[in-house]
C-alpha cells in the first residue's frame, strides 16, 4: 500500500469529540490521510473545493446545512468524490434520500474502528459498503424514486447482467468483477450502466439494495 497515494478523507460532524475520535483513529491508519474537518454541511461544501478529498465521511443531522443537502451539492459538482454517511440512527426519509442522492454507503456510529477503515478503503475503490443492519432495513423499505410504478423484474436482465449485479451487491469493484468473470473492465462498465438503466436505478448502492430485495444475494454476503 506504501506505493499507493493515501486516501484523502474529509470529516464532517457537528460534534467536535466525534471528529477528534475519528481523526485520532484514522490518522493511525496506513494509506488514509485526514485532509480536513467541517462542523456542518455548509463548511463541508466549501472544504470539498479546498481539499478535494477522495472520501467524505459525513453525518446527516447538522446545523446550518444538513448532511443531505451537502451530499446533494457535493455530488452535483464532484461526482467522483465518494460520500459515506455515518450516523447514529436510522431515519428512513433521510437515509433513503441520501442513497437517492448518490451516497456510497451508510454506516452506523457503533461501527468497529477496523470496519470503518475498511469501509473508507472500499468507498475509495468505488465499492458498495453498507452496515449489515442498515442494509437489511434499507432493503425492506427502499424503492426507486418513481414510487408510482412497479419495480422492474430481474427477468429483464441478461444472464451476464445478473451475474454482474450479484457481484456489485457483494461489494466487488469493477476491476474485481472483470477478473472474476474474465472479461474486460470496459465490458463491466457497460454491463453496470445497462443494469442501472434497465432497472431505473442511479447508483451501485441502489443496485445492491435491489439485489437484496429480490433475493439475488443474501444479506450476509454484502
Amino acid at each position: 500500500m506504501a506505493d499507493q497515494p493515501a486516501i484523502r478523507v474529509l470529516l464532517v460532524d457537528d460534534h467536535q469529540m466525534v471528529r477528534q475520535g475519528l481523526l485520532y483513529f484514522l490518522s493511525a491508519q496506513e494509506g488514509i490521510e485526514v485532509v480536513g474537518q467541517a462542523e456542518n454541511g455548509l463548511q463541508a461544501v466549501t472544504m470539498v473545493e479546498e481539499t478535494r478529498p477522495d472520501v467524505v465521511l459525513m453525518d446527516l443531522a447538522m446545523p446550518e446545512m444538513d448532511g443531505l443537502e451537502a451530499l446533494r451539492r457535493i455530488k452535483a459538482d464532484h461526482a467522483d468524490i465518494e460520500v459515506l454517511v455515518l450516523t447514529s440512527f436510522v431515519d428512513d426519509e433521510k437515509v433513503l434520500a441520501a442513497i437517492e442522492h448518490g451516497a456510497s454507503g451508510y454506516l452506523m456510529k457503533d461501527i468497529k474502528p477496523g470496519e470503518l477503515a475498511r469501509a473508507i478503503r472500499a468507498a475509495a475503490r468505488g465499492e458498495v459498503y453498507l452496515h449489515p443492519e442498515a442494509a437489511r432495513h434499507l432493503a425492506q423499505t427502499h424503492h426507486p424514486g418513481a414510487s408510482d410504478r412497479e419495480e422492474p423484474s430481474p427477468a429483464i436482465l441478461t444472464e451476464r447482467e445478473r451475474e454482474v449485479l450479484e457481484l456489485v451487491a457483494r461489494g466487488l469493484s469493477n476491476q474485481d468483477i472483470a477478473d472474476t468473470l474474465t472479461i474486460t473492465l470496459k465490458t463491466v462498465k457497460t454491463h453496470v450502466s445497462n443494469i442501472l438503466h434497465k432497472l431505473g436505478l442511479e447508483s451501485r448502492v441502489q443496485a445492491a439494495l435491489y439485489a437484496l430485495r429480490h433475493n439475488l444475494v443474501p444479506f450476509d454476503e454484502i
